[in-house]
């Protein structure tokens, strides 16, 4: 079963000590000046690129630290969890680390910040009108991580497409369907497509579409007490009197149904097995007809495990 992702506050810390280091080492090359900084050029240009990443580097990642310490006081969260905001923190962070290297990279290359930024204005914007989409997606992947909405381990609904939140990048949602396939959802599908988060009722339905003949002569009362007896052995597991028949159309030859079955724990294996359980029960009832005629079957987005 999924738990929520925990971050190495350990690890964080080392980083945060391993740049306060290399920080302190640069402060004292650009005040004494030793022998060695002032004959390389190469060094000067070195260090002066190293200090204009590790500063803002350094301030953006104590920041970080207070910011998260104060958000699990607050909630009263596990010291090394990983949750929703964290997440999108984190990501804020690794952008602002990128637009720190490149500026310190320029400062290497013996360029001038503010001159070399200016003559590639025009460039620039043709950069980002050549990947909106990206930065599309990367906004959407903030908004969504700063959403109370949507969180890790949420089990969700995106279209046809069903599982739970494994990761949420600055480009993609991860998922983990119902067999265990991780799906790739790009941030800006799941931005403006239609979302049922199933963890956040009190309760988690399973539902079932199925095709039967009239000729056969069942009515909604009797699928549904027939029904009922099927799932009486996941009583632990079902809402009480939480299954239900609906119809959902009526022609000439057939009838369309939907059962609809409220579960009061999510289960995985349990939901396979009681879906599995209704399919066999269907199937079953067009076997003790003598007329010809078979019972069709469909679960839009689902199959038969």
């Amino acid at each position: 079963m999924f738990t929520v992702k925990e971050r190495k506050t350990r690890n964080e810390f080392i980083v945060i000590l391993v740049k306060a280091v290399i920080y302190a080492a640069l402060v004292y090359f650009r005040i004494y000046k030793p022998s060695l900084y002032d004959e390389s050029i190469f060094i000067q240009q070195l260090t002066s690129g190293l200090f204009i990443f590790l500063g803002p580097s350094l301030t953006v990642s104590l920041l970080r630290l207070v910011i998260i310490v104060w958000y699990i006081k607050k909630h009263r969260l596990k010291s090394n969890i990983k949750d929703n905001f964290i997440l999108g923190i984190d990501r804020i962070e690794s952008i602002l680390n990128v637009v720190f290297f490149a500026l310190a990279f320029i400062v290497f290359m013996g360029n001038d910040p503010k001159a070399f930024l200016t003559s590639i204005t025009i460039v620039a914007a043709a950069i980002a009108l050549t990947f909106k989409d990206y930065i599309t997606n990367m906004i959407n992947g903030l908004i969504i991580m700063f959403s109370d909405q949507l969180s890790l381990g949420d089990h969700i609904k995106v279209g046809e497409i069903e599982g739970k939140i494994l990761d949420i990048t600055l480009i993609n949602m991860i998922l983990q369907n119902e067999d265990n396939d991780m799906v790739i959802i790009p941030n800006s599908v799941v931005f403006s497509s239609v979302i049922v988060n199933q963890s956040k009722q009190n309760i988690r339905k399973l539902s079932v579409e199925f095709h039967i003949l009239l000729h056969f002569g069942y009515t909604p009362e009797y699928l549904e007490n027939y029904l009922k007896k099927v799932v009486v052995g996941y009583a632990d597991y079902l809402v009480l009197d939480g299954l239900s028949i609906k119809t959902l159309s009526i022609n000439k030859d057939e009838a369309t149904f939907k059962v609809q079955v409220l579960l009061n724990k999510y289960d995985k294996q349990k939901e396979r097995e009681i879906r599995r359980e209704i399919y066999t029960a269907i199937m079953k009832l067009s076997q003790k007809q003598n007329q010809v005629g078979s019972a069709e079957i469909t679960d839009p987005g689902n199959r038969i495990n």
